[in-house]
């Protein structure tokens, strides 16, 4: 097995250093440390359309738009064939955002089970080597010399860039979150201090990237001062958990949290599953608590694209990880 792995790892970085992991490629050009680094047309195609979602977030004249995100990954697309009740609550709410006027981006993660190719692959984890590593967006994929294609990130950093706000509406998966969400928060690990120039770490040298760090590293949050709020929902138990732990990583990402707008609730507890779409139809407190939420992320938004800032706006993090 030992010898199997070896063998296995040693033709996958003879894959990385021929060039196959990213064999489309072009200088890096003007901007960046190396012009003449040789980068992925992938990554820089990702890295415009982040630039560009980034413009027009700033832009004063464009309207309010809100991420709206399922973190759900049962569809009625697939298995079981049937829609969620976190889609039903996104759909109230995307209903509520519209006709206060905001343009409403839905991201729905149950694609990724429900469609063939969609993928958002695996965290691994640059940025325990070192925070210049990790690069924004995510360098590590498309992966051609291990068939690691079509990463659903590479249109998904785009969209939290272009963001005023960002809603999230998720079920408790096993007291955690559902598979499909973590995997593209772990993936959103280089929005929060990821180094923008690969070209200063030459691609993956770690060794560069450590010395890089040391000299002090200026841990760019990128998606700073955008607004959130959260609705987690549950049957048994964790709704309260895992709304503290989507509160924790949006806020320590530098995102504002809007007032009161994160909610745990449970809904049929402790009833049968068969049931569960019936206990939420009589929940008529829980769609106008969803409608709240998003109503105080619309306030929270204004106030900031207003110029009002927080109370800790402009202070140094003594302690930026």
């Amino acid at each position: 097995m030992l010898r199997q792995r070896s063998s296995a790892s040693s033709i996958a970085w003879d894959g990385y250093r021929q060039g196959r992991k990213a064999p489309v490629t072009r200088k890096a050009g003007p901007g960046f440390t190396d012009p003449d680094y040789d980068l992925s047309v992938d990554w820089l195609k990702a890295h415009d359309a982040i630039i560009e979602a980034g413009r027009r977030q700033r832009d004063p004249a464009s309207p309010t738009r809100i991420l709206l995100i399922c973190g759900s990954p049962r569809t009625d697309d697939t298995c079981p064939s049937e829609m969620s009740k976190s889609f039903r609550l996104v759909s109230h709410c995307r209903d509520a955002m519209i006709k206060a006027g905001c343009e409403v981006d839905l991201l729905d993660l149950s694609r990724v089970t429900a469609e063939y190719g969609r993928v958002i692959y695996p965290c691994k984890a640059c940025v325990s080597t070192s925070m210049a590593l990790c690069h924004w967006p995510c360098s590590c994929y498309p992966n051609h010399s291990l068939g690691q294609v079509n990463d659903w990130m590479n249109e998904i950093y785009p969209r939290w860039m272009a963001a005023h706000g960002v809603m999230i509406v998720t079920p408790v998966h096993w007291y955690q979150a559902p598979s499909v969400l973590k995997l593209m928060m772990d993936r959103l690990v280089c929005a929060d201090g990821g180094n923008p120039d690969p070209t200063s770490t030459h691609g993956k040298d770690a060794a560069r990237a450590k010395q890089i760090e040391l000299a002090g590293w200026p841990y760019p949050r990128h998606l700073a001062g955008r607004a959130f709020s959260v609705l987690v929902h549950a049957d048994s138990e964790g709704a309260d958990e895992l709304r503290r732990a989507l509160t924790d990583w949006l806020s320590a990402m530098h995102l504002v949290e809007a007032g009161s707008a994160s909610i745990g609730r449970y809904i049929g507890y402790y009833q049968p599953y068969a049931t569960s779409h019936q206990a939420l139809d009589q929940e008529a407190a829980l769609f106008l608590e969803a409608q709240n939420a998003a109503a105080a992320l619309i306030n929270k938004i204004c106030q900031l694209r207003s110029g009002q800032t927080e109370p800790d706006a402009g202070l140094t993090d003594p302690r930026p990880k």
